[in-house]
């Protein structure tokens, strides 16, 4: 990532040549393991269990529902969330592993890069339901079954319809440098949420950091979650957001609220969400089970329906008038190296926001 100077033809030229790319780019090191589907006996072991634990960054209305769900389809199990941003998970699992501590079963993240760390940790259990290696394109799958996307979104612009008229509105990222939006702007943090690091990487890494410094002259409210934006411009706080997830503003232009999701002229940053089971997990059965179910048609289907996520599911399809994915120009992180750069992206990003 390089300072450079700024233009608003560079921004969309260097979107175009980067958007492409793997996400997940890593060696293939062992065979995957087999398909393995939802069988009488590992249902009747996850039930001698009972319980597991599922450490989850996604929001947490849609956590409980997936476990409520769980335990509804699967009496006797019970299903405790840990819900928090991907960062403070990354965090909290960490010190549990260095302390010999086992306690989460299965964890998703906004941040592709942590599966990397676990992975080298030997922190993962190599595990694959059938639905994944059946419906799910390989690159969104780990080379030896460590992980694979449960859902994805994408972080949009967005603003207050009774405030901002349309015609008026920002149409990308570089609109949303004029001075007209001064004051006037929420942003999320890149060290709070895992899917804001991957969208400053992905702004730093195609617009440069002269872009951010740009932006951040803009007196923006800072807050933390990327489920925040959203709300601040739904209470009228703020006109616009410069990021945020755009499930949140799909959902309230649902039920008829002032909103509008705009995705940006020069791209979309995509926002993977895997999940997998740890190695070591107190309740291995229950941690299985509980990925059959998070992957299968059915809970994927809900997922997009209820709570406007993405999926990769070949047998899910996308609701009503709601964009499809594939009609986004979008904008895909390599995990690497935001995991090698997310240090540094958190510590300049605060230095030049001042949070």
């Amino acid at each position: 990532m390089r300072d450079r100077r700024w233009t608003r033809r560079d921004l969309l030229k260097a979107s175009a040549a980067s958007a492409a790319g793997l996400l997940f780019a890593e060696p293939l090191k062992a065979a995957p393991p087999p398909a393995t589907e939802v069988t009488p006996a590992l249902i009747e072991a996850a039930k001698k269990e009972g319980k597991l634990s599922f450490y989850s960054a996604l929001e947490l209305n849609t956590a409980e529902r997936l476990a409520r769900a769980f335990e509804a389809k699967y009496p006797g199990i019970s299903v405790r969330v840990e819900r928090s941003g991907a960062e403070r998970i990354f965090q909290r699992i960490a010190q549990e592993q260095g302390s010999g501590i086992r306690a989460v079963d299965v964890a998703n993240s906004t941040d592709p890069a942590h599966y990397l760390e676990w992975k080298k940790h030997d922190w993962l259990a190599p595990y694959l339901p059938g639905d994944v290696v059946r419906h799910f394109p390989a690159d969104q799958i780990d080379p030896d079954g460590m992980y694979a996307t449960a859902c994805a979104w994408t972080e949009a612009i967005g603003y207050d319809t009774s405030l901002v008229r349309r015609e008026e509105a920002p149409k990308s990222y570089a609109d949303l440098l004029d001075p007209k939006w001064t004051g006037k702007m929420v942003k999320a943090h890149p060290g709070y949420s895992g899917a804001i690091l991957t969208t400053t990487f992905l702004l730093a890494r195609d617009f440069g950091w002269l872009y951010l410094e740009k932006l951040a002259r803009q007196k923006i409210m800072q807050v933390q979650s990327a489920a925040d934006p959203p709300k601040k411009i739904l209470l009228g706080e703020r006109a616009v957001m410069a990021d945020g997830n755009d499930y949140n503003l799909v959902l309230l232009k649902d039920q008829g609220k002032p909103v509008e999701v705009v995705y940006p002229a020069e791209g979309s940053p995509l926002i993977i969400v895997p999940s997998g089971v740890f190695r070591g997990a107190p309740n291995p059965n229950a941690a299985k089970l509980f990925q059959n179910f998070f992957f299968s048609a059915e809970t994927q289907q809900m997922l997009v329906d209820v709570f406007a996520h993405r999926s990769f599911h070949a047998q899910v399809k996308e609701k009503g008038e709601h964009v499809p994915l594939a009609d986004l120009k979008l904008l895909k992180a390599d995990p690497a190296q935001v995991q090698a750069q997310s240090e540094e992206i958190k510590a300049r990003y605060t230095k030049l926001f001042g949070v």
